[in-house]
């Protein structure tokens, strides 16, 4: 210390005398006391400096003493020695020689000098240097030295005051500066006492230190002051002003924060006074409400007081900033009244002091964070912070609303206070300001126009409310000064939180460990490490979750309003600031409403753009704060802003013009800088941002340029879009930010790059809806950005591919051709620059790379649209040039474009796809690797199948050759190459235990290669276009024949099952189903020959090609098949195929497939080794009968006895004749069974007489019959019956079907000449070898007589009754005019006489057969003929009833005397009746001999008939022993009939005679009566026959009579009918007969009841006599004159008679 050097200590000394010197001769004449005293004074300092050598301290112990000649002076009230002795007892003071009993006196002294008002200032400068020199002061003196302080603040001078305040000030901070020192002292050794727990914490003053019980009295007098209650320690205060009170609070608390922390005594304090304190002091403040009258004088009770409201608040301020920790509760209190200060209705001083208080908070973001964490995160807290926030927001919002009071702080437009700003804002609204002319900055909205102030951030400016201590009435300030300090605590509220936050989350993100700083207020144990880093992340969303709604409310109310660059500058990088902070904090709905608002405020106003408004619906409600409602105020119309652009809106439909302001473009520069900084935690509103900027792009006609970037272009839609010169030059800088943002996406982490990369694709999608529609120019902003992302990421590619390229497939299906180009141009371009992008390691290394890249170019084929796949094409023919010898693995993909060919393609998209093809098979097959040959051949082959150019299916059928050719050369390469890959594959398969799929396995893969072309042939073999089809065909068939040979044997059975039978199939199935419309011209003028003018005869073309190619391979390679092992099974495919061919209802196949059949069965016995044809020497024969059977178990055969499993049964030794016979047998039986189901089916006739329904030509049945015999000779052996009864329906069926009318004149002969059809022939021709076959065969076989017989017979029938088939109407050949009928029935009688002839020969020579006795073959002989002799003159041809007699007469001549000798096994019991009923209906035919008949053939007719009777009298009458009863009888009754005359109506008069068959009655007659009177009587049974013969025949004389004379007697005068007279003319002669024979036979031989019946007969005939015809009268005389004779009857016979 610089007093206690000896020099000061001698200066002191010489001063300390000098004082009291001057004091003594001051007082030497007035106050001599004081004079004695100052002298013995002066010896004392001697004294003690003389002594001592610690001066210092001698004299403070002595200081009493020494200073009491000073006091003394000062107590004399004489202003001069008062001044001198109070300047020495400072110097004394300064040197710290004052010990507390001086101190004590000199502090008495000072009150006495001060009640007496004297030297004011000195005793003030005293008290001070007092006070601030030592620490001897304590207790009561000090408070006296305080009170005496206090006491001069209150007097009636000004300067008095002034220092006096100045002077408390001092003191009360000297006071607890000690208390300070006190602790600081302290601090290391003896710790103050501990703080005593318990309910109060009230401790005994005593407890504390001395210069700590001063500080404590000190400020709880203070409080008391304060509340206007008695101080308990300042003793002698007479007045104090509340103002004064409280300022002094506010320092000790602003500048001792430490004291009340580590006190617990002063935190009692704190809680127990100051707080209540505060808050009674308040409670006008939030009592008032603002009314209309306001008195000018201030009373507190009823109106806030502004000197003691703004001191309330400065001392709310300290408390809440530094106390907060322990005064939780009490603070939540403050800054909710805080908040009440904001409301509308209070003062707007208070509300403006308010702001100012909540500035100074905001300043303070860790203070912002404990208020979260203490009641906004609280349950059943207020949300104090929130709260803040939203009032600020509410505050800011009623500023823009006009009151209906005066306002002195917002101007009206009406403008009547303020800085001339309403004018500049007049001036300043519409297009722009003056020239010259800087508007003030200010916020204008609605009408209200508010001035913008510089507020600085950190202490808020002097101007301001809260530093008005001096003022008694709220000052004027400027206008709009609420409104800066509002906005500038929402921009330090940003600032701070955000700087805040993003510090830790940097320090997390580095230091990757716990947070240190947890706050004060935090006084639990410190949680673990991520239970912290819990903690204060929630704290920090919670921050975020409280504020965010009231910053934007404000926030975009002040951007909208705003007409200053610098504050839209400030408000945009609040909200970008607000939005990146939500961002990285996860928050999704703060982020993307505040970056909604950016958006919003970027567009025009009220621009429709449904991605803003639908996002952000959740944002544009209306808050409620407390009650209040804060409404989201919507942007507004009128334009305070420079306009800058005007262009089209991006909408579907037209619309008008829309304006952007300089604002908007400001904002859009925000936007860009936001998604260009914070690209990273945009996530999903990358879709706001990218919308907002596509329609902005849009607005300013910026148009995608190659690669992507956008460029000014010209406005499409005319002249719509105008920029002002300081937007175009703007424009390229906007456009290369633009670029740049995209370009920095290659910095953005993968999750990023992927909610860009999304957001793009949804944008594109909504572009694409907007442009489905119409056909505007559509916007391609989101393709052309995803275009150029994409080429930007190419170090990455795979993991963005996917989407992209899915995204860009779809626009290139869009209808809008603009877009369709755009989006292939970024697919085509995309996959270019990924094919050459330098990857590592190199793409040709990472085969899965490389197929994803050219993935989509497979997919654009896909896509219909000509236009794409032009590009797509294109861009595979660049690839090809450029890439071509590196494709390597890309092969497949590649050539799966170029034959993605489709029908709807055009013609010139085909070729330009088959020039690549041509390049590929030209230049490239040896490049390639040999695994994709195989699609070469596939794409090859879809080109033979396009329909559009037929010269390019053509072309493309030959490359298939050239390709053949190629692998015939290059076998033995590809075949290694090939087996290479087989083994990789089988490797990989056996790993993951699955087995090897591809096609044709498990052929050889170099074999499988020729399969895939050889099936490809097989596809265009069933092409629809006919040229197509026949190459196709040809080609297969020749591949098979020239190449077959380098097949492995094992392969031809895929050839045939997996080739040849589906490709059958198909043809087949084609075939059947095709279209039987006739087609008028082949194209152009080519006109189409009549058998082929239908797609079904064109089929029919095919299937006969295809059928005959089979063939032929069976054929040629018959050897090769047949040891395959399934030949029998693929033998009866074959046979099925001809089967369905030979049934198909087109006579061109059906007979083709008859011939194919022929074919195959002329080759059914294999070649033998030796015999080999020489076209099979090429292929090595000698091993294949080894591996005939394969190693390994057999394969399981389908057929139970198929020829395989026969073949199997032999060894190869044993493979010999024997083998082939039985192979052979199986072969032929299948044969005969295709044949019989061909038969069947062919010859079967129509369910319903359909006109669509197919018949079968004479050439194919004729065919088809002729194949029998050969085939028989074959199956001979096992033929049996059944078989015969099948061959004998398909012989009916075949001689059964009509023929067409156009065809019959070429098959038929005139119907004169009686031919037989060769169809006819052939079905005779078959029987025939039957039945010599069964002449000469076993017994066994004879049983199949009476089948035969049945087949004959049934073909007799058809003379009478042609065959029907089916339903069909048919014509008989004789009546049918060509024209007419459509179907013709064939002449059947040649066939039948001819059949007859046959029956009758055979039957001749099997008569006696044991099997044509038992089947009763000469029953169903008579009973066919029966229908020819019944019709008689109704048969269709004369000749067939003659010969149907004469064959009766013959067969009977040889079967009646079998019948006789079988008379007693009753086998012919049957055939009598059958007999006696021919005989009877062709005697007495119903049908009448045709009117032209002549008379000698009447008479040919009439011998017949005698010749029948002939028989009858015989070869049957003479047997009537061995022949039935009843048949005799009919017999007899039958002659009886023919006995009595009778004829047809229909004679004439001249013939009548003639016609009456007289000779056949008499012949009758003549039998009957032999028999009746036989004399050779010799059984009973002929007596029988002989009596009933008479009693028939005189019964039916007398009937004839009674008949006859009735009618004459009522015809009167009219002659009766000529027949009528006819019949009893002839009645009449047979009477005369009979009485002629009665008289020559013996009497015995004739019973009494004939002579009865004939004498009956006499009356009758005598009744006649009255006739008129003279005819019958000569008649009746010839019958009456033989009855003389009966006149005299012998006695004997009379008498008995009688009796």
């Amino acid at each position: 210390m610089a007093t206690s050097s000896p020099e000061a200590v001698k200066k002191l000394l010489d001063n300390m005398q000098s004082d009291l010197r001057s004091l003594s001769l001051e007082c030497r004449k007035k106050f001599p006391p004081v004079k004695e005293a100052a002298e013995s004074g002066i010896v004392k300092v001697k004294t003690i400096a003389a002594r001592n050598t610690d001066i210092l301290a001698a004299l403070k112990e002595s200081s009493s003493e020494v200073v009491q000649p000073l006091l003394m002076g000062c107590g004399t009230k004489e202003p001069k020695i008062a001044q001198l002795c109070l300047s020495a007892i400072q110097r004394l003071m300064s040197h710290e020689v004052v010990s507390e009993a001086a101190a004590g006196n000199i502090i008495n002294m000072l009150w006495q000098l001060m009640e007496n008002g004297l030297e004011e200032l000195k005793l003030l400068q005293t008290v001070l240097v007092l006070l601030t020199t030592n620490t001897v002061v304590h207790d009561d003196f000090l408070s006296k030295a305080i009170v005496l302080c206090f006491r001069l603040h209150f007097t009636k001078d000004t300067i008095t005051n002034n220092t006096a305040a100045a002077t408390v000030r001092q003191v009360v901070t000297v006071v607890f500066e000690r208390l300070d020192a006190e602790d600081e002292q302290h601090k290391d050794g003896d710790a103050h006492p501990p703080a005593v727990q318990g309910n109060s914490n009230r401790r005994t003053v005593s407890a504390l230190r001395p210069c700590a019980k001063d500080a404590y009295m000190l400020f709880q007098d203070l409080c008391q002051l304060v509340n206007a209650d008695a101080p308990y320690w300042l003793v002698g205060m007479t007045e104090m002003t509340r103002t004064f009170g409280l300022e002094l609070l506010e320092s000790v608390l602003n500048d001792f924060p430490r004291v009340f922390l580590q006190h617990q005594e002063f935190s009692f304090l704190l809680k127990e006074r100051v707080c209540p304190l505060v808050i009674k002091l308040f409670s006008p403040n939030i009592k008032f409400r603002q009314g209309t009258n306001t008195p000018s004088s201030p009373t507190p009770v009823e109106k806030p007081y502004f000197p003691i409201c703004m001191r309330l608040l400065r001392v709310v301020s300290v408390l809440i900033k530094h106390f907060y920790g322990l005064l939780v509760t009490e603070c939540e209190i403050f800054l909710s009244l805080l908040v009440k200060f904001l409301d509308g209705d209070k003062p707007q001083w208070l509300q403006a002091v308010a702001v100012e208080c909540i500035h100074r908070l905001c300043i303070q973001p860790q203070l912002l964070r404990s208020f979260c964490q203490s009641y906004d995160m609280k349950p059943h807290s207020t949300k104090v912070f929130r709260d803040i926030v939203n009032a600020l927001g509410s505050f800011i919002q009623s500023l823009f609303i006009i009151p209906t009071g005066s306002n002195p702080i917002v101007n009206a437009q009406t403008g009547t206070s303020g800085i001339g700003g309403p004018a500049a804002a007049q001036n300043g609204t519409g297009m722009g300001a003056t020239v010259g002319f800087t508007p003030q900055p200010a916020f204008e909205y609605r009408g209200t126009w508010i001035p913008i102030l510089n507020i600085p951030v950190q202490s808020p400016s002097k101007a301001g409310y809260l530093e008005s201590l001096d003022k008694v009435e709220p000052p004027t300030i400027p206008d709009g000064y609420a409104m800066s300090v509002a906005f500038s605590c929402l921009l330090d509220l940003v600032r701070g939180i955000t700087a805040m936050i993003e510090a830790e989350l940097e320090r997390k993100a580095a230091a990757a460990k716990p947070e240190k700083g947890v706050p004060s207020s935090e006084q639990q144990e410190k949680p673990s490490v991520t239970e912290e880093e819990n903690v204060s992340r929630a704290v920090w969303e919670e921050m975020v979750g409280a504020c965010w709604c009231g910053l934007l409310a404000a926030l975009s109310l002040m951007l909208d309003a705003s007409t200053d660059e610098t504050a839209s500058e400030n408000i945009l990088k609040a909200e970008m600031t607000m939005a990146s902070l939500c961002g990285k904090l996860s928050l999704v709905t703060p982020r993307d409403a505040f970056i909604t608002a950016i958006c919003k405020a970027s567009l025009p106003p009220h621009y429709a753009l449904t991605v803003l408004n639908s996002s952000s619906g959740g944002f544009h409600k209306t808050y409620s704060i407390q009650g209040q409602s804060v409404q989201m105020i919507s942007p507004s119309s009128e334009s305070h802003q420079q306009v800058v652009a005007v262009g089209q809106p991006l909408t579907s439909q037209p619309q008008g013009t829309v304006m952007l302001t300089a604002k908007n473009i400001q904002c859009m520069r925000t936007l860009l800088n936001l998604a260009h900084c914070h690209g990273s935690v945009l996530g999903t509103s990358w879709q706001l941002v990218l919308a907002t900027l596509q329609h902005l792009v849009w607005i300013l006609g910026l148009k995608p340029a190659s690669g992507g970037a956008l460029k000014p272009g010209r406005a499409v839609e005319g002249p719509s879009t105008v920029l002002t010169t300081a937007v175009m030059t703007d424009l390229p800088v906007i456009s290369n930010v633009l670029s740049r943002l995209f370009e920095s996406s290659q910095y953005l982490d993968d999750v990023s790059l992927h909610h860009l990369i999304n957001a793009l694709c949804s944008l594109s999608a909504e572009a694409m809806d907007m442009a489905f529609w119409n056909n505007k120019e559509p916007s391609l902003f989101a393709v052309a950005k995803l275009l150029e992302t994409g080429l930007v990421n190419m170090h990455r590619i795979e993991i963005l591919w996917r989407p992209l390229t899915g995204h860009l497939l779809e626009v290139c299906q869009h209808p809008n051709a603009r877009m369709r180009e755009w989006g292939a141009e970024a697919v085509t371009a995309l996959i270019k620059a990924g094919l050459s992008f330098k990857y590592n390691p190199p793409l040709s290394e990472n085969q899965r790379l490389q197929l994803l890249l050219l993935n989509p170019l497979k997919e654009l084929s896909n896509i219909a649209h000509s236009d794409i796949r032009q590009k797509q094409l294109e861009c595979v023919l660049q690839i090809l040039q450029n890439e071509g010898d590196s494709l390597g693995p890309g092969w497949p993909l590649v050539l799966c474009v170029i034959g993605a060919i489709r029908n709807d393609q055009g013609e010139s998209l085909i070729r330009t796809a088959f020039q690549c093809l041509q390049l590929v098979v030209t230049d490239f097959l040896p490049t390639m690797p040999s695994t994709c040959l195989q699609i070469v051949v596939d794409v090859a082959g879809s080109f033979g199948l396009q329909n559009q150019e037929l010269n390019i299916s053509l072309t493309s059928i030959g490359l298939l050759w050239n390709i053949s050719d190629y692998f015939f050369q290059r076998g033995e390469t590809i075949e290694k190459e090939l087996e290479k890959e087989e083994a990789l594959l089988q490797k990989q398969a056996e790993e993951k235990g699955v087995p090897l799929h591809r096609p044709f396995h498990p052929a050889p893969p170099f074999d499988c290669l020729w399969l895939c072309l050889y099936s490809k042939l097989g596809e265009l073999c069933v092409d629809t276009r006919p040229a197509v089809r026949k190459s196709g065909g040809q080609t297969l068939f020749s591949t098979v024949g020239a190449h077959g040979t380098l097949l492995q044997h094992a392969t031809w059975h895929t050839v045939l099952w997996k080739v040849l039978f589906p490709l059958l199939d198909r043809v087949r199935e084609s075939s059947t189903t095709a279209d039987k419309e006739k087609i008028e011209s082949g194209g152009g003028n080519i006109l189409i020959h009549h058998s082929r003018d239908t797609a079904e005869k064109q089929w029919a073309e095919t299937w006969v090609l295809t059928l005959a190619g089979v063939a032929r391979i069976f054929n040629t390679r018959r050897y090769l098949l047949q040891s395959l092992g399934e030949f029998s099974k693929a033998w009866d495919v074959l046979l099925d195929h001809i089967q369905s061919a030979a049934l198909s209802k087109n006579s061109e196949v059906s007979l083709a497939a008859l011939k194919s059949c022929q074919e195959i069965l002329q080759i059914v016995t294999p070649v033998k080794e030796c015999e080999k044809p020489e076209g099979l020497s090429g292929v090595n024969m000698l091993p294949f009968v080894g591996p005939l059977i394969p190693p390994g178990p057999p394969r399981v055969l389908s057929r139970s006895d198929s020829m395989g499993e026969r073949l199997g049964r032999y060894t190869v030794g044993e493979l010999n004749v024997a083998g082939d016979e039985i192979e052979d047998s199986a072969l032929w039986w299948a044969a005969w069974n295709t044949w019989y189901k061909i038969g069947s089916e062919s010859t079967k006739p129509p369910a319903t007489c359909d006109k669509l329904f197919f018949i079968p030509s004479q050439p194919f049945l004729t065919a088809l019959v002729q194949i029998f015999p050969a085939l028989y000779q074959h199956i001979k052996s096992g033929f049996s019956m059944e078989d015969l009864k099948r061959l004998g329906v398909i012989l009916h069926g075949a001689v059964s079907v009509p023929i067409s009318s156009d065809a019959s004149p070429f098959i038929l002969p005139s119907y004169t000449e009686a031919v037989l059809t060769s169809l006819q022939e052939a079905v005779l021709i078959a029987l025939d070898v039957l039945q010599k076959e069964i002449c000469t065969g076993p017994e066994a076989m004879q049983v199949m007589y009476p089948a035969i017989f049945d087949q004959l017979l049934s073909f007799v029938e058809f003379s009478c009754k042609a065959p029907t088939y089916g339903k069909l109407e048919t014509k008989n050949i004789a009546n049918a005019k060509f024209n007419q009928a459509e179907w013709v029935a064939l002449n059947y009688v040649p066939f039948a006489e001819k059949s007859l002839e046959v029956v009758v020969d055979l039957y001749q020579k099997t008569a006696c057969h044991k099997a044509v006795v038992n089947e009763k073959v000469l029953q169903k002989i008579i009973k066919t003929l029966r229908i020819p002799l019944s019709l008689k003159y109704a048969c269709p041809s004369e000749t067939t009833w003659k010969m149907a007699v004469s064959a009766l007469l013959k067969v009977l001549s040889i079967g009646l005397p079998v019948a006789r000798q079988h008379a007693s096994s009753r086998k012919f019991d049957t055939m009598w009746p059958e007999l006696s009923n021919t005989f009877e209906d062709f005697l007495f035919t119903k049908s009448s001999p045709p009117d032209n008949l002549s008379i000698q053939e009447f008479e040919k007719n009439e011998n017949i008939d005698v010749e029948v009777v002939q028989l009858i009298s015989t070869d049957i009458l003479p047997y009537a022993n061995f022949i039935p009863k009843e048949f005799v009888g009919q017999i007899m009754t039958m002659l009886n009939k023919g006995s009595i005359h009778s004829q047809s109506t229909s004679f004439t008069e001249a013939e009548i005679d003639i016609r009456m068959r007289e000779e056949f009655s008499k012949v009758c007659f003549e039998t009957l009566l032999q028999f009746s009177f036989s004399n050779k009587v010799t059984t009973p049974q002929e007596g029988y026959i002989s009596r009933m013969a008479l009693a028939v025949l005189l019964k039916r004389s007398q009937d004839v009579l009674h008949r006859y004379i009735e009618d004459e007697r009522l015809s009167g005068r009219c002659p009766l009918p000529r027949q009528r007279v006819t019949e009893i003319v002839f009645v009449l002669k047979a009477i005369s007969t009979l009485m002629d024979s009665l008289k020559k036979t013996k009497p015995e031989n004739v019973d009494t009841n004939t002579w009865s019946q004939v004498i009956a007969l006499y009356p009758t005939l005598v009744e006649c006599i009255t006739c008129t015809s003279s005819e019958v009268c000569s008649a009746l005389k010839e019958a009456l004159v033989p009855f003389k004779d009966f006149l005299q009857p012998p006695v004997a016979k009379v008498q008995n008679g009688e009796s």
